[in-house]
């Protein structure tokens, strides 16, 4: 089993919900990042437990990535960072 890992850091916000709206809305990502050494094997049991992903999965330049969403509507990034060289 992969190793899973929270990847961000917490920033205290009078209004959550514009934050949110900021965030997602106009930025455009989702403020949480799920990191993992394996994104294949975590997408794979993510997937089998029902998770539905936002589309496939992207390589990026920093990374494999894909979103999902909490049964909260919050907007998750399942993320493998890529190797450093």
């Amino acid at each position: 089993m992969s190793v899973l890992r929270f990847a961000m850091t917490t920033l205290v916000m009078p209004d959550y919900d514009a934050a949110l709206d900021f965030n997602v809305g106009a930025l455009g990502f989702a403020p949480v990042l799920l990191e993992t050494a394996s994104f294949a094997e975590s997408h794979a049991r993510f997937t089998a437990s029902g998770v539905t992903f936002e589309g496939e999965p992207r390589h990026e330049a920093y990374g494999t990535v894909a979103v999902f969403r909490d049964p909260f509507g919050n907007r998750w990034d399942l993320i493998e960072p890529k190797a450093h060289e």
